[in-house]
């Protein structure tokens, strides 16, 4: 979604409301995307706030198992014309007034994503031997010894 900001930057006081929905690029797990927010000017602060709803819809990184879980999360930027110092990461550098809102909250999404997506937090995964799902029975599997540690496993028995 584009937004004119020039009467924003030009005017203080000024408000844009916004809300759509769209369709992440990049991402087979983020499914629709949809964004409620507004670009305002408080005393020459140009600033963007949006509530930013999505759905993951993937598998498990342990057991495979579909996962579909809603987040939501907040994007809260301050945009401007230009910058003093490019290594400034604390604004959002807005090189046309006709400003696509969909490249920055695509941005925070992705960055907002976990690292790992787990079906659910003490997920045992997969036997690495069977490739049973731990999470729904025990499998009867030994684990492996290692060949270097075989000497000492005689020890013990």
């Amino acid at each position: 979604m584009f937004i004119e900001l020039e009467p924003i930057f030009n005017n203080e006081g000024a408000e844009k409301q916004f809300s759509y929905e769209f369709q992440l690029d990049g991402s087979d797990a983020v499914k629709s995307v949809k964004a409620i927010g507004s670009v305002k000017n408080r005393t020459g602060i140009v600033s963007l706030n949006a509530q930013v709803s999505f759905v993951i819809d993937t598998l498990c990184d342990r057991c495979a198992a579909p996962v579909k879980r809603e987040m939501s999360i907040p994007v809260d930027h301050i945009l401007v014309s230009s910058l003093n110092d490019e290594d400034n990461d604390d604004f959002w550098l807005v090189e046309s007034m006709n400003f696509n809102v969909d490249e920055l909250i695509r941005e925070d999404v992705l960055l907002s994503l976990p690292a790992k997506i787990l079906c659910r937090e003490d997920c045992k995964g997969i036997c690495t031997m069977c490739g049973a799902n731990l999470n729904e029975k025990q499998c009867g599997c030994k684990k492996p010894v290692d060949p270097r540690l075989e000497a000492l496993k005689k020890f013990l028995d």
